[in-house]
């Protein structure tokens, strides 16, 4: 088993006794780009002096800003099906709940992509529970037909990740003949005993079948693959450490990690009560892991949902976080019944600014925002793409599909101020540009947006 517990609980508890020097050396060695072990990353956990987590911070914004630059990258998710046969006791679909289930025709599928594209949205995160029977794979294919055949005119969707319960190679085969982005699995927990704790008598309940996904994702020739955890089960320290074990796991048998990590904090939802759980982490717990994530895997994509509030993503994206949701709706049809005045969140969410609005504040605070996809088009997946931002050329490539896909907004959708506020950072941005050549794409692509041509890519 590549999550190992012992060791875990073993570095956990060495790290209790760690000194000011301690922590300080392991900064010194994050300052300097050294690759960070397990006690290196225990030992950042015990982080609690003020000035020490400022330089955390400091230095966790400074690899981010050399790696990612002030790109942030923007997404919505479609929860296309609420079936489902497990009863995990975090979550407003557990089995044990009585409500009418429902999963969206085609039709109704394409109504909800309609209204996600006139948000400006590009990039889609498929969600559905798990349901053999009511929701199975033919039904997710078919989706995303549905989805990348669905045409506004302004375009459409151009990317879809897809989070949905482990599966089998040959079911994942099927979703990346169909394009799929990136594939997306929650382990919920790393800790054993709390997995089984937490899903019961259901079919999610098999720790080390969910625990390989990935590594069936990998072999059915899936890229890219994202990971999390659902803050608030189990010991915070002992899931980042876990986090890292997958993801060491991945590169040594597949050459690449985690594309991304997401950071889901338990939020109240239909059925539960945050009473019954203990593990539930406080905002400085919660800035500190998304920073020794970042130091720890500074290649890797860090997302942040509307879970939080727009004050937390706003800290959190000068450290950590590279990729943000945006006008997010967390139930079935919830876009369609949102524009009829109808609330069918999953779960509490924080965030309720409009993608304008989020465009709008990120622009404010000297964020290029994003809505390229051209990567996966390309063929920059999995460890072409690492190897390219290890390289620092990836710069070359996002920073003109950012620009490009940002004026396309601006043009489609900005309202007279957003315009405004956009035209002047994209030429900001441009000034920066070293390389003539690449200026002279980002022009040209400007140009030919204003001439109606759209999907300009690098």
């Amino acid at each position: 088993m590549f999550i190992n517990h012992e060791l875990i609980t073993e570095l956990l508890k060495k790290a209790q006794n760690a000194t000011k020097e301690d922590i300080n050396n392991v900064l010194d060695k994050a300052q300097k780009r050294e690759k960070l072990n397990y006690e290196d990353i225990a030992t950042l956990l015990e982080v609690n002096d003020k000035d020490q987590l400022d330089r955390l911070f400091k230095i966790a914004g400074k690899i981010k800003n050399d790696i990612y630059g002030n790109r942030v990258v923007l997404f919505a998710p479609l929860y296309i099906s609420n079936y489902c046969v497990n009863d995990c006791v975090y979550c407003g679909y557990q089995r044990c709940n009585k409500f009418k289930r429902r999963k969206l025709t085609q039709d109704e599928i394409r109504q909800e992509v309609k209204i996600l594209e006139k948000m400006g949205h590009k990039r889609l995160a498929l969600e559905a529970g798990e349901d053999p029977k009511n929701c199975p794979i033919e039904y997710i294919l078919e989706s995303l037909d549905t989805i990348y055949s669905t045409y506004n005119e302004n375009g459409n969707i151009r990317r879809v990740n897809v989070n949905i319960a482990a599966t089998t190679v040959e079911n994942y085969r099927k979703l990346k003949e169909k394009g799929i982005g990136t594939y997306i699995l929650f382990q919920e927990t790393y800790h054993k005993p709390t997995f089984i704790k937490m899903h019961g008598k259901s079919i999610k309940n098999d720790y080390y079948y969910h625990l390989t996904a990935f590594d069936r994702a990998m072999e059915a020739g899936v890229d890219d693959v994202g990971a999390g955890v659902l803050f608030g089960l189990s010991d915070p320290k002992f899931e980042v450490l876990g986090l890292m074990m997958h993801n060491a796991h991945l590169e040594e048998k597949f050459g690449v990690g985690f594309h991304t990590i997401s950071f889901p904090r338990l939020k109240k939802a239909e059925g539960m009560s945050l009473e019954n759980f203990p593990h539930l982490v406080d905002d400085d717990m919660f800035k500190k892991i998304v920073a020794i994530t970042r130091l720890a895997v500074p290649l890797t994509g860090i997302i942040m949902s509307t879970r939080e509030s727009a004050e937390m993503r706003n800290e959190l994206l000068k450290y950590g976080v590279s990729q943000v949701s945006a006008g997010s709706i967390t139930g079935v049809g919830g876009y369609k019944e949102e524009e009829e005045g109808k609330n069918v969140d999953q779960f509490t969410l924080e965030d309720h600014r409009t993608p304008i609005q989020v465009l709008k504040e990120l622009i404010s605070d000297e964020y290029l925002p994003s809505y390229c996809t051209a990567c996966y088009r390309m063929g920059r997946t999995g460890d072409r793409f690492m190897s390219l931002a290890k390289s620092g050329e990836i710069h070359n490539v996002c920073t003109p599909n950012a620009l490009t896909t940002l004026k396309e907004f601006l043009i489609d959708y900005g309202d007279e101020e957003l315009q405004a506020m956009g035209d002047e950072l994209i030429k900001k941005e441009i000034e920066k540009i070293k390389r003539d050549d690449i200026k002279q794409i980002v022009n040209n692509n400007l140009v030919s947006l204003q001439n109606g041509e759209r999907d300009l890519y690098l």
